[in-house]
């Protein structure tokens, strides 16, 4: 898959090294931080962003998985840890793409149950399309598309890239 390709694997690869750079500037006094994928593509995105922090920072990362409903937005979201774990900690909340804002919102909604010490979203393309006052505080593209245009990321290996379709 290469046609409507904007990013291949080397500049995603590049990006997501940039966004865990910042998330650790961010976090330079924390010693331990919650990365909340959102399933599914995100939560593969915030196991590249878990990866990399490894790799650039002694920072003990605290890895989640929430499931947020996208069609029934309202159903309730669910996390893989009991919410008090993530009491007084920093959180950032990752998705692969940013379009309405809904599921970040409705994310950092159910994460807001506790105390929390920041909380910080990150994702790899944000669309510009947002109807809910949330943004991306670490981003790797920002894309003006138009609201019939969609955006793919796949994280495959032999078509890892992301598309506009």
């Amino acid at each position: 898959m290469t046609n409507g390709l904007i990013f291949d694997k080397t500049k995603i690869d590049s990006c997501s090294l940039r966004i865990a750079y910042q998330i650790y500037e961010n976090n330079l006094d924390q010693k331990e931080i919650v990365l909340a994928g959102i399933e599914e593509n995100g939560l593969v995105y915030a196991a590249k962003i878990k990866k990399l922090l490894e790799n650039i920072s002694p920072l003990e990362i605290t890895f989640v998985k929430l499931k947020v409903d996208k069609v029934n937005i309202l159903t309730p979201v669910k996390c893989d840890v009991d919410i008090k774990e993530l009491e007084n900690k920093s959180i950032v909340v990752i998705d692969d793409v940013l379009n309405t804002g809904s599921t970040l919102m409705y994310a950092v909604k159910y994460l807001l149950d506790v105390r929390v010490l920041q909380i910080k979203t990150a994702v790899l393309v944000n669309r510009n399309h947002k109807k809910y006052p949330i943004k991306a505080d670490f981003k790797g593209i920002s894309l003006s598309t138009s609201v019939n245009e969609h955006i793919k990321v796949s994280f495959e290996a032999d078509s890892s890239g992301v598309y506009l379709v």
